[in-house]
């Protein structure tokens, strides 16, 4: 029993060690984009306010190396977040912000269903939009190597954001990835896409008026089309080239028309003969994460909307759950 809590006390004192040195290196590393910040044209007010309490989390580094899209199956997945309660979940939301909801459809000409799911998603219909200091957040993994370019970038246009007063550096509580809001923008998204709809001289995300309209905004402009196709499901036959499956949400690769794919697909009468001429590809996402998966099963027709998605979050299987969402509150609006 002694021998145990020796080498317990052992453990405890390694680990306080190795966060007291990484705490360390934190503490340098904020110093020198201090320097960066200032080079951007930040403020050394705005600096020294914003980034005062900004501290290494590292949860934040644990949550980064397990996120669900690496190791969840796409049945799991989608499941998870399009079940009969969600879809009663959104459709109660609709019926309490109908008014706007439907104002926001035909001002940018983006579904309703196709909002709501992605709110429902994101931060179940706004319930829940992240407690974690997202100032510190962008700053640890900023810290971190894995992708530091990336959420230094993030973190900088933060910055800019709060130097120009559209966002309230104390209100900056969201997810662990540094995103934000109702819809969970990342600040690059909030920079380029972000509207103050209600004219009241301030972006809130977290208000519906401005979140909704910035989210049916940030579709409208990177290419979604109103009322084309997201994807099919389909079984593939086994004659398929190993070519044409797409495993990556990175590169969406060796796209063709329809009409091409449908001598690989075991039953195509189902699809609609109007999009055999559309560009479209073929995607079998539990390949990459599941390496007794079968290669041909799941697979999923997919067109320029589900691209879009994917711009929106860079995942097979979070494209795939938003628009399985949206379809199921089809009939239920």
């Amino acid at each position: 029993m002694k021998l145990i809590k020796v080498i317990l006390i052992i453990l405890t004192l390694s680990f306080a060690s190795a966060f007291a040195d990484t705490q360390s290196d934190f503490n340098l590393w904020k110093k020198k984009f201090k320097k960066i910040a200032l080079q951007n044209k930040i403020s050394e007010k705005t600096f020294d306010e914003a980034m005062l309490n900004a501290k290494f989390l590292p949860n934040v580094i644990k949550y980064d190396r397990f996120q669900p899209e690496f190791y969840e199956d796409t049945y799991t997945y989608i499941s998870k977040r399009t079940s009969s309660k969600k879809v009663s979940k959104g459709r109660d939301f609709y019926k309490q912000n109908l008014k706007l909801i439907n104002s926001i459809e035909k001002k940018f000409d983006v579904e309703k269903e196709l909002l709501l799911s992605l709110m429902g998603i994101e931060t179940n219909f706004g319930t829940y939009v992240g407690k974690m200091d997202i100032l510190s957040s962008l700053a640890t993994l900023s810290f971190d190597k894995r992708r530091s370019e990336f959420f230094t970038n993030e973190l900088l246009i933060l910055l800019r954001l709060i130097e120009t007063k559209q966002i309230d550096y104390k209100t900056l509580y969201g997810s662990w990835a540094g995103a934000f809001g109702f819809f969970q923008f990342m600040p690059s998204t909030m920079k380029n896409f972000a509207i103050d709809y209600d004219n009241n001289d301030y972006i809130d995300l977290k208000n519906n008026v401005d979140a909704y309209a910035s989210a049916a905004n940030y579709l409208k402009k990177i290419g979604w089309k109103k009322n084309e196709p997201c994807f099919y499901k389909i079984k593939l036959s086994k004659d398929i080239p190993k070519i044409y499956l797409n495993v990556s949400a990175r590169n969406i690769h060796d796209k063709k028309k329809l009409k091409f794919f449908r001598r690989y697909i075991s039953d195509s009468s189902f699809i609609d003969n109007n999009y055999d001429n559309l560009l479209v590809a073929i995607v079998t996402p539990d390949k990459d994460i599941i390496p007794e998966a079968e290669t041909l099963s799941p697979a999923y027709l997919v067109f320029n909307n589900y691209e879009v998605i994917l711009q929106w979050n860079r995942s097979l299987r979070f494209s795939l759950a938003v628009c399985t969402l949206k379809d199921k509150l089809v009939n239920e609006l």
